[in-house]
């Protein structure tokens, strides 16, 4: 998808934040508060990860977001303090809401086809058709 749309100018890719849940937030926080080149990776990472810090019974789950974030380069304290800071959370919560408002996303994944939105996950043919309607080509 990168290569073949965002490589070749038929997309731009934003991310933005929509946390479902307290520990959601704080992963988006700790994301946020990487420099903005190595967000996208944590974010991958997060994703592959998921088991060991958002579903597992039991697990320290900020711990498994600070083994993460170390890979990254943030240090147990810079995942701390990213989590405690209130303003960094009232944005991640406002650009939540914004989506909410704008584009009536309810879930995750969600994608924005020019005024389309399309919930879940797609594969790349659907989504690089999504693409090129949304762009006339």
């Amino acid at each position: 998808m990168k290569k073949e749309l965002v490589g070749t100018g038929k997309m731009r890719m934003v991310w933005r934040d929509f946390p479902l849940d307290q520990l959601a937030l704080a992963a988006a926080q700790v994301a946020r508060a990487l420099p903005a080149e190595r967000y996208e990776g944590f974010i991958g990472a997060l994703l592959a990860s998921q088991d060991r810090w958002a579903f597992a019974r039991g697990a320290d789950n900020v711990a498994e977001i600070a083994k993460i974030a170390a890979l990254a380069g943030l240090s147990r304290a810079q995942v701390d303090a990213a989590i405690a800071d209130q303003g960094l959370r009232r944005a991640i919560l406002e650009g939540r809401l914004k989506a909410e408002q704008e584009h009536n996303v309810s879930s995750t994944p969600s994608f924005v086809f020019g005024s389309k939105v399309v919930p879940g996950a797609l594969p790349y043919d659907r989504f690089a058709q999504l693409v090129g309607e949304a762009s006339g080509a």
